[in-house]
């Protein structure tokens, strides 16, 4: 009897498959990581200038306040906040919007940023009156330098979130 079976041939495997080049999808994979690596490094690059400037608006704001608590010249001290608080808003804001702003607009574009009226009816008004006012005349310096303080840290720790 013939056996069917004899006449069968041994299985014939293709060659192995090589490792280069790699499948299409592959390459997408590293496009992929290389513009999420690109990004990622943005971002935190982004984030340190911010938390530099964070950093860097307190230790000025510091400056400021020893300098204040040795001299004790109020209009001296309104001039120095409001020329920080200015150079802040620049960097983080287009300068068109805010390089213009003065007196009352100024006052009102700080309290729209920080959500309050401290700057157009509390101790922020110093910013625009205290050149005005009489050598003698003591003021309020410690709820200026606190709103300050409070709009710095809002503002730079907003910006240093994004």
């Amino acid at each position: 009897m013939n056996d069917p079976l004899s006449r069968l041939h041994d299985i014939h495997l293709p060659p192995p498959v090589g490792w280069w080049p790699p499948a299409p999808g592959w390459w997408l994979l590293l496009l992929l990581v290389i513009a999420a690596g690109v990004l990622l490094a943005w971002l935190l690059r982004r984030r340190s200038r911010r938390l530099a400037l964070y950093r860097d608006t307190r230790q000025e704001l510091e400056r400021i306040r020893r300098q204040f608590a040795a001299q004790g010249d109020f209009p001296w001290l309104a001039a120095e906040l409001s020329r920080l608080l200015r150079r802040t808003a620049i960097t983080l804001e287009p300068e068109e919007e805010v390089a213009g702003l003065t007196g009352e607009a100024w006052l009102a574009w700080l309290d729209s940023r920080l959500g309050s009226k401290d700057f157009t009816t509390g101790p922020g008004r110093h910013l625009v009156e205290a050149a005005y006012r009489q050598a003698g005349q003591t003021e309020d310096a410690q709820a200026l330098l606190s709103l300050v303080e409070t709009w710095l840290e809002k503002v730079t720790r907003e910006a240093s979130r994004v």
